[in-house]
């Protein structure tokens, strides 16, 4: 019953639903056990008075013989009977006993038994129960049937867990050292859930200030965020000077920065991540980056005997604190195994497409998606005002339609009330729009409706949106 859509409500509700259950079966273990007891003492009679009864009922007593051939009274039915009768079971049981057996697996067969063990899975939680696959002795067919694991042409392969793990809190956190660079609008919801799901985290924050040079001129967190750093430490996280230090110290180091040249400046910048890789150290960029500023990091990273792996997350603010993110990874796949856990705790779903490179362009096409659609709910909003229609009503009507979705009504509902609180800044979004543009002109594809929201993108740049949420973009048609 329980989908990736559900959420922290639906959780408590099927809480409160298996309490229940666990109270009901006590009640009737106990009742079972009251009866059994009875009949027990009904049975242990002196042996005088069982002769006695017997020979008085024996088989030619007219008392029995009268007893058996008079017709039963209607009314209740004998005592026995009522006994006799199995309970019935609540309508609420039978849900749940009808919900678990929907999960019951077939035993696995020998050609099961026989695959490699390069899988690891997400934990499933399910009503009234919870599986586990520990030992990934399972074919891909056999997982595809049993957790829609997918794989494309391309050798990808997703692992979706059944809701956000850092709400339902079944995550049994990795004993390796993790290391979080970047606490911005999305790196600071990842590292309070690694927190809350009991990771050992380390963290460095990179300043918005650049020395001419373009490399990081702070060691120690923005001085205007050093609030949020001082949240973290006080809820168990160590503080980390510089991305060597980070990186040194620590077994994974995630980083998650605004664009390709911050990436760039915190692996080569001075006290760069570069000085602090080891042999054996992972690197995990988050960042929504192009592919060729990606596979160049990962060939410095490789090159000192580091493990690399890419993975940028899709979603926005709230989808981060509620480790809700989708996430997409490339390269290194024992390093993807690695991160089992952490990607648990950040998100819902995560996917491994493959060689480097990979995520980086999925994800430019997925957020080329959202910004161009994102433009065209502007368009539709201005253009009901200037023909005298309701926004409202609009908004009413596509709610019931087939383009119904959480991010359309949130992005609408942003436009109707004028608050533009940055969600996913509309920079990054433009950021993203240009580089897909790019990734386009590299394989001389078009992208025609990309360049155009580009350009209206520009436009509210221009009119000072950029630090806005993408919605805002709304203002672009209306001045």
């Amino acid at each position: 019953m329980i989908k990736a859509n559900k959420g922290k409500r639906f959780q408590q509700a099927v809480d409160a639903v298996e309490e229940f259950l666990k109270k009901l079966k006590a009640k009737q273990e106990q009742n079972s056990g009251d009866d059994k007891g009875k009949k027990e003492g009904k049975s242990k009679k002196p042996a005088g008075e069982r002769k006695r009864k017997s020979s008085v009922s024996g088989p030619g007593s007219p008392t029995k013989k009268s007893r058996d051939q008079s017709p039963r009274k209607r009314g209740r039915p004998p005592k026995e009977d009522k006994d006799g009768s199995p309970p019935q079971p609540s309508s609420l049981k039978k849900l749940a006993m009808k919900t678990v057996s929907r999960f019951s697996w077939p035993p696995p067969t020998s050609e099961e038994d026989s695959a490699g063990d390069s899988w690891l899975l997400h934990r499933h939680r399910t009503l009234g129960s919870e599986m586990v696959l520990k030992k990934p002795s399972v074919t891909y067919q056999a997982i595809s049937k049993r957790l829609k694991v997918s794989e494309e042409d391309t050798g990808s392969t997703s692992i979706q867990a059944a809701d956000s793990t850092a709400i339902n809190g079944n995550i049994t956190p990795t004993d390796k050292k993790i290391g979080f660079l970047g606490l911005g609008l999305m790196g600071s919801g990842i590292v309070s859930n690694l927190l809350k799901m009991g990771h050992t985290v380390t963290v460095w924050n990179r300043t918005a200030e650049k020395n001419a040079a373009g490399g990081i001129h702070s060691e120690v967190c923005d001085p205007e965020e050093d609030g949020q750093c001082d949240l973290f430490i006080q809820e168990g996280a160590h503080l980390g000077r510089t991305p060597a230090e980070v990186v040194s110290t620590c077994d994974i180091t995630f980083a998650c920065v605004a664009d390709p040249t911050a990436a760039k400046d915190l692996v080569l910048g001075p006290s760069g991540v570069l000085q602090g890789i080891r042999p054996g150290k992972c690197y995990v960029d988050m960042s929504t980056v192009d592919p060729e500023t990606v596979m160049e990091l990962a060939q410095v990273i490789v090159s000192r005997g580091g493990r690399f792996l890419e993975a940028p997350v899709a979603g926005n603010q709230q989808l981060s604190n509620d480790g809700m993110l989708m996430i997409l990874a490339a390269g290194d796949h024992g390093v993807y195994e690695d991160c089992s856990s952490c990607f648990q705790a950040m998100g819902r779903t995560s996917f491994f497409l493959g060689e480097v490179g990979n995520a980086a362009r999925m994800m430019l096409i997925i957020n080329m998606v959202q910004g161009s659609f994102m433009a065209t709910i502007a368009e539709g909003m201005t253009l009901a005002q200037v023909t005298g229609q309701s926004q409202q009503t609009l908004l009413d009507i596509l709610i019931q339609s087939q383009l119904s979705s959480v991010f359309l009504d949130q992005k609408c509902q942003n436009i109707l009330q004028g608050n533009f609180k940055p969600d996913f800044y509309l920079k990054y979004i433009q950021k993203d729009l240009r580089l897909a543009i790019a990734l386009g002109d590299s394989v001389n594809h078009p992208t025609p409706m990309a360049a155009a929201a580009n350009e209206v993108y520009k436009r509210a740049k221009a009119l000072d949106q950029s630090d806005n949420d993408m919605s805002a973009v709304y203002r672009a048609y209306i001045h």
